[in-house]
């Protein structure tokens, strides 16, 4: 089993033996549709795009991280914290094409993280340990987590993205939908909530915003099933961080009292 936790443990040399090109890229637009301009909100006193940045320049494997925008606000918070901002187009269909667009500037990049802007409790460790995984095993396209549901709600919300993958842990579909639908009340299944972290391959990357958002992707609204049309090998990697993603002002409350526990408990 392919568990982030237990077996992809980042190894004492890795970090000394990498030579390759990595940059984290995090995506923030300004017109989010059920909070705008999200990635200012303020929580516990910072706005939330400078916790992702303090987290994401812990990610020790990455040469770099930028923030893909296309406001000038965010731009203008971003460098006065010391971040480093790209302005990019706002008509871009997804996170992905944004980045793609972001990392252009850095030509000779070898791998290319989305790091999602509304993650500020994003974990460090399970990052790298992600790119280790992309760096040892060069026939992934892709890399990306998954965390098991536990909350009974989460099953039928369709903002929980599901997973499924096969025994060599490539991913076979996403859906905001159920999957696997259990037909059989006594049969015992786990499901699987899709974490936004993706690891691309450059070359996949580019591949992949040249050719246009496919029917999946345009009926689910999810830009990877866009990926798996194309045939990618993307690995899942299982995780026990479950994120807490601020898409709402419901969110807000919640995000300040986890971030409010882990500065005591850091």
């Amino acid at each position: 089993m392919l568990c982030i936790a237990a077996i992809l443990g980042l190894s004492k040399c890795f970090l000394n033996r990498i030579n390759m090109n990595i940059i984290g890229v995090i995506p923030a637009r300004w017109g989010s549709t059920r909070l705008p301009g999200k990635s200012l909100v303020n929580l516990c006193g910072k706005p939330m795009v400078q916790w992702v940045v303090e987290r994401a320049m812990e990610v020790r494997s990455l040469s770099r991280v930028i923030v893909a925008t296309d406001d000038e606000r965010i731009k203008n918070v971003v460098e006065s914290f010391g971040g480093v901002a790209v302005m990019t187009r706002v008509n871009h269909p997804s996170g992905t094409d944004r980045i793609a667009e972001a990392v252009e500037g850095f030509p000779n990049a070898d791998l290319v993280v989305n790091l999602q802007g509304d993650e500020p409790l994003l974990d460090p460790a399970m990052v790298d340990k992600l790119i280790e995984l992309m760096v040892g095993d060069s026939s992934w396209d892709m890399g990306t987590a998954a965390t098991l549901i536990t909350v009974d709600n989460d099953l039928d919300d369709p903002s929980v993205v599901k997973v499924v993958w096969d025994e060599n842990h490539r991913a076979l579909y996403f859906s905001r939908s159920l999957i696997p639908f259990v037909r059989d009340d006594d049969i015992d299944v786990n499901h699987w909530r899709h974490l936004g972290l993706y690891v691309y391959r450059d070359e996949f990357l580019k591949r992949m915003v040249a050719a246009p958002p496919c029917e999946l992707e345009k009926i689910e609204k999810l830009e990877q099933l866009r990926a798996l049309h194309l045939g990618a090998k993307m690995v899942v990697v299982e995780t026990d961080d479950k994120g807490i993603g601020v898409d709402t002002p419901a969110d807000i409350e919640r995000a300040e009292r986890l971030l409010r526990k882990a500065e005591n408990n850091g």
